[in-house]
């Protein structure tokens, strides 16, 4: 049976992480409060920033700023914006 949770971004009831993906309190706040649709739809934002802002992970202000953002866009309902990103029309 799958865990669920009260998907904090969602703002639904939704499966939950199988595991604690992130380290320390932030990473038990993410397993606690985030489903696995919205740490997936996470992901895809990550890695937009990633590539647009060529950032290396390997560099802590990077890596910090990028956990800022993630923050935003879980916690807080940020839109990420993608310079030059535009998504496709339905």
């Amino acid at each position: 049976m799958a865990r669920t949770v009260f998907c904090q971004h969602l703002n639904k009831e939704a499966d939950g992480l199988a595991f604690q993906l992130y380290p320390g309190d932030l990473g038990k706040r993410i397993f606690d409060n985030i489903s696995q649709e919205a740490w997936g739809l996470w992901q895809k934002k990550q890695t937009m920033l990633i590539n647009e802002h060529k950032l290396n992970m390997m560099n802590a202000d990077h890596r910090a700023m990028l956990e800022e953002k993630m923050v935003a866009f879980l916690f807080d309902g940020a839109d990420i914006e993608i310079e030059g990103y535009k998504p496709p029309e339905a």
